[in-house]
Formats: structure tokens, C-alpha cells, sequence
């Protein structure tokens, strides 16, 4: 039978003792605690027809959040599959001093994932405001009737590029406004559409510093839309 792996966290007979939520599958799979050493990893039975399902992902983030309650773990993504429980152990063993540095990098921390997209009406009006040739090249065009099939070409495109540039400028304003109130920072998980996409790791104790800091870059910046998602277990900063 192979094991689903939910995460890595110290060994520690609170594990033991703490309440565990039924895990990923239909019927669901119940957690177990497989130690090896210094370490354990919160593991089940694995489905064989295992699929990103809502009540699975929704299955696999509760087991890391009540384990959460009793120690610091490292989250693997849903979906990690090892062939057995005897596999496992043997990774814990052969790897204890990585994992035990790699709890001690995040423990008392979460991750908040931030991610900004622009409004269309407000970049554009940030991008005119900013651009006193592009504003005047716009209003001339809209003096004379709106101008030439050429003219109207050659805005639009100095716009579209003023835009792209904006989005540059943008995404490093994220970053600037949040990286001091964080411990690290890394790439958000792959999606597109969006100017910024960012995970910091924050310790829990200047967790509501991190929030200001993000609601103040955003009343200042009308033209992003800012999301701001966590406390969540630090994915983005674990191997």
C-alpha cells in the first residue's frame, strides 16, 4: 500500500495525544504518526484513484492545520505519494539534520501569499497622470475628433507600453513595501495574470506589522488589487 505524506514535523508524544482529522480519500483515510528518530511524518494509506478533488485539498490543508496546533511542520504539497512507510522512514533517517534545520528556519512563522493585479480604469488614468507627452498626445487626439486611424494605433500602443511598464514598477513596489516587515521572501506558486505574485515568511509575532504594511501600500496605489492570503503553513519555504 503506498503513504500519502501530509508533512514533517519533530517527534513528540504531543503528536501522539493531539486529536488528528481524518485524511485525503474516499472513505477518508485515517492520519497516523510514522517516527523515526527526531522526526515524524503525519502519513495514510494513499488512494489509488487519488485527484485534486476539493474535499481532499480542503482534507490535506486541516491535517497540516491541526498538527499545526502542536508544532511547527514542514507542509509537503498535496499530492506526495511514497511507495510505503518504510520508504519514508528511510528519508526521514537519511535526511533528520536538513529537515531538523528546516523546522528550526520556520518555526513561530507562517507564509501569507500576496498577489496584486491592476484595475484597468485606474492604471490607465496612474499611466496618463504620470506621462505629461502621453496625457497631452491623448487630449490633442481628442480635440481633433479623436484623430487618424494612425494616430489612434500609435497611442494605443504607447499606452499598452507605459502599462507593461507600470507592471514592472509595480511588482518591485510590492516587494519594497513588504520585504522589511518579513523574514524571507520567494516566488508565489505558478498561476499568470497577475503583476505580482509573492510568498513571505513572517514571524507570527509582527504577523499584524506584515498586514499594515500591505493595507497602507494598497491605499496608496489605487490602481493594484491586492489579495493577501494567510496565515498559511510555509510551502514556499521548504524543500
Amino acid at each position: 500500500m503506498s503513504t500519502y505524506v501530509y508533512g514533517i514535523t519533530r517527534n513528540s508524544p504531543d503528536l501522539e495525544r493531539a486529536a488528528r482529522p481524518d485524511g485525503v480519500g474516499d472513505p477518508p483515510r485515517p492520519v497516523r504518526v510514522l517516527s523515526q528518530g527526531r522526526l515524524a511524518a503525519l502519513v495514510s494509506d494513499a488512494p489509488e484513484d487519488l485527484r485534486p478533488k476539493r474535499r481532499d485539498l480542503l482534507a490535506h490543508q486541516h491535517v497540516l492545520t491541526e498538527a499545526g496546533t502542536t508544532g511547527t511542520v514542514l507542509p509537503l504539497r498535496f499530492g506526495g505519494v511514497s511507495s510505503d512507510d518504510e520508504a519514508v522512514a528511510a528519508v526521514l533517517a537519511e535526511r533528520e539534520e536538513h529537515y531538523l534545520e528546516r523546522l528550526d528556519a520556520v518555526d513561530g512563522k507562517a507564509e501569507y501569499n500576496v498577489k496584486a493585479d491592476h484595475d484597468e480604469e485606474a492604471v490607465l488614468h496612474r499611466v496618463l497622470a504620470d506621462d505629461p507627452e502621453l496625457r497631452a498626445m491623448g487630449a490633442a487626439q481628442q480635440a481633433a475628433g479623436g484623430g487618424s486611424q494612425e494616430e489612434k494605433l500609435r497611442l494605443g500602443e504607447l499606452i499598452v507600453a507605459a502599462v507593461r511598464r507600470r507592471e514592472e514598477l509595480d511588482r518591485d513596489e510590492v516587494h519594497r513595501a513588504l520585504a522589511d516587515a518579513a523574514v524571507a521572501s520567494a516566488p508565489g506558486p505558478e498561476s499568470s495574470g497577475w503583476v505580482a505574485n509573492l510568498s513571505y515568511l513572517v514571524d507570527r509575532e509582527r504577523a499584524e506589522e506584515f498586514l499594515s504594511a500591505a493595507a497602507q501600500f494598497h491605499r496608496v496605489n489605487p490602481q493594484l488589487r491586492l489579495q493577501v492570503n494567510g496565515p498559511l503553513p510555509p510551502y514556499s519555504f521548504v524543500e
